[in-house]
């Protein structure tokens, strides 16, 4: 048996991962404080349309409690009964978001019913509508410092919370523009219309966060962008020798994988077949540092390399590439 060379370089792993939780507490802390300030609003004014707010409120406090539990686990490493770590964990945390918004909803909308069917004045409405603004402006900065981080990181979890957060603000802001037409005109039977509207938009909200967490957990592919910058970087090692097929990628929270099948001669030993492995993926290390690259050798003698999963994405032929380099008299 050949050992190993001493000076053989470890391959490097995946980037560290930054630690999230500490924009988890941010909006813990932003719920519990939201919280407050809105069931005093609800308090002294009796607007049902000012409690379905503050029901939203509960459900970001429970979703941020969710969203730090859930960043934990998929901070951790692999081990030996998870060899791709824990990244999906995030998914989690999207789909109990979700589902919390839609039960915060069914309480809405029954609330606003009961509302309807029972009028009831509302007063004290400039105090209440000025806390509700003041909740509201605390719960669009954590938004924003959210769903930076969230763009940044590649998590779910918190561009989940944040989206959520925002869709807060904008429920904020109609529940605030319609209890202060109730205050302007005296109709009684607006504050319950907008706490149903209310509840009918963050149905829709939770509706988007199940699809999202759904087709993390089905392994969807990459954005086209990424799918793109993939194929792209494969296609620099394009020659008359060496070509690449059947490119899947798939995404895991906050973790990237992609898989390609490697044509090169049949006559190629196994060390020539390695280092070019070995080059493409450093190379795409260097284009995409959080994407794992796995590839498959293939001989280009053999017609069974040739069956694989097509791909909206295939790599440049040599032709292309040549082309596109300017060489063999292409213009």
């Amino acid at each position: 048996m050949t050992a190993v060379p001493a000076t053989t370089p470890a391959r490097p792993g995946p980037p560290a991962r930054v630690d999230l939780t500490k924009f988890a507490l941010l909006s813990v802390a932003a719920a519990v404080v939201t919280i407050a300030l809105k069931v005093y609003a609800w308090r002294i004014t009796g607007s049902v349309g000012l409690l379905s707010d503050a029901a939203e409120s509960v459900v970001n406090l429970v979703a941020a409690v969710t969203a730090l539990f859930a960043l934990r686990v998929a901070a951790r490493p692999e081990d030996k009964n998870h060899h791709f770590g824990h990244a999906k964990a995030e998914y989690f945390s999207a789909a109990i978001e979700g589902q919390m918004i839609f039960i915060a909803a069914c309480v809405i909308i029954w609330t606003a019913v009961q509302r309807l069917l029972h009028p009831a004045p509302i007063e004290s409405v400039g105090i209440g509508l000025a806390v509700s603004v003041v909740a509201s402006l605390v719960n669009g900065a954590c938004a924003l410092v959210l769903l930076r981080a969230g763009r940044e990181h590649r998590s779910i979890t918190l561009t989940a919370d944040g989206k959520h957060l925002m869709t807060d603000v904008v429920t904020s802001a109609g529940v605030v523009v319609g209890v202060a037409l109730v205050w302007i005109s005296g109709l009684q039977w607006l504050d319950p219309v907008v706490a149903l509207l209310v509840g009918l938009n963050i149905i829709v909200t939770g509706w988007k966060l199940l699809q999202e967490s759904a087709d993390g957990l089905m392994d969807i592919s990459l954005p086209k962008e990424d799918n793109a910058r993939i194929s792209e970087a494969l296609g620099r090692f394009v020659t008359q020798d060496v070509h690449f097929h059947g490119l899947r990628t798939r995404e895991a929270g906050h973790r990237r994988y992609a898989e390609v099948h490697v044509l090169v001669p049949g006559s190629w030993t196994v060390t020539q077949g390695h280092d070019l492995v070995e080059d493409v993926e450093a190379a795409l290390r260097e284009e995409l540092p959080d994407v794992t690259l796995v590839c498959h050798l293939e001989p280009n003698d053999d017609p069974r390399s040739y069956d694989d999963y097509p791909t909206e994405f295939p790599v440049p032929d040599h032709a292309e590439m040549r082309r596109r380099a300017g060489v063999d008299g292409a213009s």
